[in-house]
């Protein structure tokens, strides 16, 4: 693509060419509501494939459409009516897209509600939609990483290589907003979860995948969403995730989309805090032959945050780093 050349010898400013978007994700704190900001200032130019901490990678995404339906309103005077001045009546925003990759944190986003472990079950145990009663779980032992768990040797001889686990702490009467690392499902009263002690590993998003077992240590193909797991965490085996149509929680988290421009500039689109607004949905492309490809659907509202420069409410911030030598 040609563009112009200024007298000072500036490129001239074009449209943005992009591919595609990667989309990125943080925890939001529930219990006292403080998102993760990013400050496109000073780490705007990241690596797409290295995110800094604690965004986390969720890959590419297609038929990203956001929508702005904040209205504007006009304040009139006098007989007849003249227009004054201008108002915003209503600020909200939405976002929808398709994950291109299934995953953990790709499932728990578009899920709508608690997007669940299948935790392996006790033998014996009663079928159950959600997964039956859980086997009992392992204890840490002193030693462990993000990316390697210490169980002792006796007991891991119960995992395999290439199994998925999950790591939490025990439920043990806990109410409010659950699970490490991110808050992944909110707890109204014991009864409600029928004081299962596997609640909490059951919901957590602190998931990992084992790739090796040497010397008692269960190794993870990657570090775990919480980081290093603290004393008196355990080990649950789990088959995959199951989520629901229903139930009354929602999920919320920080976003990062990024658009990569084919000439050097970068679009960056932030919204503090997003929630889903539909149940889980999937899309089918059609592929060669009788091969079809199902990706995730998702839809999100976003929530407002105050900017501390000035006060304003906000749900989105876009940014647009512009390339090397471009006219501004």
């Amino acid at each position: 693509m040609s563009a112009t050349v200024t007298a000072v010898g500036l490129v001239g400013a074009v449209a943005p060419v992009t591919r595609r978007v990667r989309a990125y994700f943080a925890p939001v704190n529930r219990e006292v509501g403080v998102p993760t900001l990013f400050d496109a200032a000073q780490i705007g130019t990241f690596a797409l494939s290295s995110p800094p901490s604690p965004w986390v990678d969720l890959g590419w995404c297609s038929k990203f459409a956001r929508k702005s339906a904040t209205k504007i309103g006009a304040l009139t005077t006098g007989a007849p009516a003249v227009v004054q001045s201008q108002v915003v009546t209503q600020v909200e925003a939405t976002v929808e897209l398709e994950f291109e990759s299934w995953g953990k944190l790709q499932l728990a986003l578009a899920a709508g509600s608690q997007q669940m472990n299948l935790l392996r079950t006790a033998t014996g145990a009663a079928a159950n939609g959600s997964g039956g009663v859980a086997a009992k779980a392992v204890p840490l032992v002193p030693g462990s990483t993000a990316s390697s768990l210490s169980v002792g040797a006796t007991a891991a001889a119960q995992f395999q290589v290439g199994e998925l686990v999950a790591v939490d702490e025990d439920y043990v009467a806990q109410t409010g907003f659950v699970g490490s690392g991110v808050s992944a499902a909110y707890v109204s009263s014991p009864a409600s979860v029928a004081n299962d002690i596997n609640y909490i590993r059951r919901v957590t998003l602190n998931v990992g995948r084992v790739v090796g077992i040497a010397n008692g240590v269960l190794q993870l193909g990657s570090a775990l969403l919480a980081g290093t797991p603290p004393s008196g965490m355990q080990v649950s085996p789990l088959m995959g995730f199951v989520d629901r149509e229903g139930g009354g929680f929602f999920q919320e988290w920080s976003a990062l989309f990024v658009m990569d421009g084919e000439q050097g500039d970068r679009v960056i689109y932030h919204y503090p805090r997003l929630q889903a607004m539909q149940g889980a949905a999937e899309m089918v492309e059609t592929l060669a032959g009788p091969l079809e490809k199902v990706k995730l659907a998702g839809a999100f509202r976003a929530l407002p945050v105050k900017d501390a420069n000035d006060g304003e409410t906000v749900l989105c911030f876009r940014s647009y780093l512009p390339g090397a030598m471009r006219a501004v």
